[in-house]
């Protein structure tokens, strides 16, 4: 009996896929664009969006003008955006948006092409050109729909996108420090720490809303780099470049008096304010400047 129920529903589920295979078939092949038009939204609501962006996509030139063009083109955004294929929605709703600018659907558009292009953003390691067309596409929305409900999504999404921003940069930054003084491939006065310094400075000055941990990181970076760039500095740059440290420190510790990076921080400070004190003359080597070439050691 269990095999012959199992037969039985494999039968009918057999014959109501062909069933539907051929009605698609047929929908694909009518002439009468409203039948057409119909089938698609149906399968839009049964779920089956790859099916109905392809109708809405057909239905697209021949509709244009009409009283469905408009929803059509819509439509063709939404079904390609819930297939996943966020390269065709991107496209299709900022289509919608310069063809129709004050349309019944324009603040949805705006949102949903900010939307698709967010959800295509790369790997870290990649370029992250899209990630900035992204992050221009919501503020577009926001500028252009002041008073929408969805202000609150958008600019979430556009702090998380500009946190990626950051975090590309953080990684750029800890490549340099990493490199130390490896002079392969030096810039900014043939230092890797000097680079590290500009890149993080440059984060945190081109991204002042990114994350309170990832500008945390940048800080104690840039604290880092500082000091090991005085202690890796020739006599005359020395004394300036430990100041420069000190200074450093009062600012980190400032912003983040509670860091898990205190007790680094305060070692670092203790350091470069004996060097200050003796105008440059570096002491024999300390615990902090064993750990780096340890660290570099083990890499």
């Amino acid at each position: 009996m269990c095999k012959r129920s199992y037969s039985f529903l494999s039968v009918l589920c057999a014959l109501l896929l062909l069933t539907a295979c051929s009605e698609y078939t047929n929908v694909l092949k009518s002439n009468d664009y409203e039948y057409r038009y119909e089938a698609a939204k149906a399968l839009y609501a049964e779920g089956h969006y790859r099916q109905a962006a392809e109708i809405f996509g057909m239905l697209l030139a021949p509709l244009k003008g009409t009283t469905y063009g408009e929803e059509c083109l819509y439509m063709l955004g939404e079904s390609n955006l819930r297939a996943k294929d966020y390269e065709s929605a991107a496209m299709f709703f900022k289509k919608y948006y310069q063809s129709y600018p004050k349309g019944h659907y324009m603040e949805l558009s705006r949102y949903y092409s900010g939307y698709a292009l967010y959800k295509q953003t790369p790997d870290l390691r990649l370029d992250q050109t899209s990630t900035m067309e992204a992050i221009t596409e919501f503020q577009n929305f926001i500028d252009y729909c002041p008073g929408t409900s969805l202000m609150p999504q958008a600019q979430e999404i556009i702090y998380a996108l500009q946190d990626k921003l950051v975090e590309k940069e953080l990684l750029s930054a800890k490549l340099y420090y990493d490199l130390g003084g490896y002079i392969g491939n030096a810039t900014y006065g043939g230092s890797n720490y000097a680079a590290c310094v500009v890149t993080a400075q440059n984060a945190l000055k081109d991204y002042p809303y990114a994350s309170a941990k990832l500008r945390e990181e940048l800080a104690i970076l840039v604290l880092r780099a500082k000091y090991y760039l005085a202690r890796k500095s020739v006599e005359e740059r020395r004394l300036e470049r430990f100041r420069d440290t000190v200074d450093e420190y009062y600012a980190f510790v400032g912003d983040y008096p509670e860091s898990p990076y205190i007790k680094e921080a305060n070692a670092i400070f203790q350091y470069s304010e004996r060097i200050v004190a003796k105008k440059g003359v570096l002491p024999d080597e300390d615990e902090l400047s064993k750990k780096k070439k340890a660290d570099d050691a083990e890499k």
